[in-house]
């Protein structure tokens, strides 16, 4: 297991060093005290209208603080607007597969491993605005090129309870392109667009809480 202790990314190196092997249990569910069924996301996110910071349906919102006239939506990063590729991956949890293209926010989406440092660092955080978020936004995980028994292991130490993917062989990070670098986090809107993609490193509670509201519009209470 590599450890990264004093850097911001996982990279090749440490990537390459990572264990590929572990799967889940074949043959049904896999067992595990960590991580929440996937069924739920299949469905659409529902909130109480008048929430600040509340997306339309159409993932078109004001951001808070600025006017919201017609047709305002949250601010971009450069290049985002793509939709989320088109593949499936099983559920941490056990079955059924859920096609990562079909999901719809807003809702953040996290790609991490058990062997990245950064990783375990903000993985807490991102358990903590879900369960801050509610019904306001989803907050995914996808453990990429990990072993199960590794990454279950860190779910249960940390108390997480958001659901998770499982991507042993990268197809999700393959096909977002750019660095392969852990950890990557995707604000993706009602569309199921990305409206912006983090490689900064380990993220804390307020960098997740305002980069949810200037991507998603989205007002997460503290």
């Amino acid at each position: 297991m590599a450890l990264l202790a004093g850097t911001s990314a996982c990279t090749g190196s440490e990537r390459d060093a990572a264990p590929a092997t572990g799967a889940a249990p074949a043959g049904g569910r896999a067992t595990t005290t960590a991580f929440a069924d996937c069924g739920a996301l299949a469905a659409p996110l529902t909130t109480s209208p008048g929430e600040p910071g509340t997306p339309a349906g159409s993932g078109r919102s004001a951001v808070p603080g600025r006017s919201a006239g017609a047709g305002t939506v949250p601010e971009t990063s450069a290049g985002s607007g793509s939709a989320l590729p088109a593949v499936s991956l099983p559920c941490f949890s056990g079955e059924p597969e859920v096609a990562v293209g079909e999901l719809r926010g807003p809702a953040v989406i996290n790609l991490w491993a058990s062997w990245c440092a950064p990783c375990r660092r903000e993985l807490p955080a991102f358990q903590r605005l879900s369960t801050r978020a509610g019904d306001r936004l989803r907050v995914i995980g996808v453990n990429t090129r990990d072993s199960w028994p590794a990454a279950e292991s860190i779910g249960v130490d940390f108390g997480l309870e958001f659901p998770s993917l499982y991507d042993r062989d990268q197809k999700l990070l393959r096909e977002l392109g750019g660095r392969a670098v852990l950890p990557i986090t995707l604000f993706v809107d009602a569309d199921g667009r990305i409206r912006h993609r983090d490689e900064t490193g380990a993220l804390d509670d307020a960098e997740l809480t305002a980069l949810v509201r200037r991507h998603l519009g989205v007002a997460v209470p503290s």
